[in-house]
């Protein structure tokens, strides 16, 4: 077999894998989905619901980690590991929420400011590095621009405020991250059928 056959049969089975793996769209947006209904409903709750927001958390931290997981699998550069290591932060997070979720609440809103510049920070440079790859590279630099700018607001001493502020941000972070999986579905789903209608 020549060294040509040999990488034309390679190039095959990437392209076969691809398309298998945008046959999964549809996990996007599912979870797309479900990220705009628990939006929904964290940001019908007020202040007095510290622990159902705490169980939610909890979920939103799960599903987080589910997504990690999922792009763990699936991706195959350096950005690997840094997808693991966010799973395993979310799934220890999920863990301590549902075992203490009034604790959870009031912990996380102390150290809120601080994770969402790191969250926002992370965010911006994943926009800016998908530029080249991504039609929707600007919806993860938005996202990032508006999670910095709460982190520093978050970053105040008076608590009413902070309940406030983590019930908004739950809320806009599963709103957020809805988008984003619904439309990074339909994106996959169409490189799927240019990969397709290709071969």
């Amino acid at each position: 077999m020549s060294i040509d056959a040999t990488e034309e049969a390679e190039a095959e089975q990437i392209r076969d894998g691809l398309v298998q793996v945008a046959g999964l769209w549809w996990v996007f947006l599912v979870t797309g989905i479900a990220w705009l209904v628990i939006s929904l409903l964290v940001l019908r709750f007020n202040e007095t619901s510290v622990d159902t927001v705490g169980l939610i958390l909890g979920l939103v931290f799960l599903g987080a980690a589910i997504n990690e997981f999922v792009l763990f699998g699936l991706v195959r550069s350096g950005w690997r590991v840094f997808h693991l290591v966010l799973a395993l932060v979310f799934v220890a997070g999920s863990i301590y929420c549902f075992v203490s979720p009034q604790d959870a609440f009031w912990e996380l809103a102390s150290v809120l400011g601080l994770l969402l510049i790191l969250m926002g920070s992370f965010q911006i440079v994943a926009a800016i590095l998908s530029r080249e790859s991504s039609e929707v590279w600007w919806l993860g630099l938005v996202v990032g621009i508006i999670e910095l700018l709460l982190g520093f607001w978050a970053s105040q001493q008076f608590y009413p405020a902070r309940a406030a502020l983590i019930l908004l941000w739950v809320g806009f972070f599963a709103l957020f991250r809805g988008i984003t999986e619904i439309v990074t579905a339909f994106s996959i789903r169409s490189a799927g059928r240019q990969l397709s209608s290709g071969a």
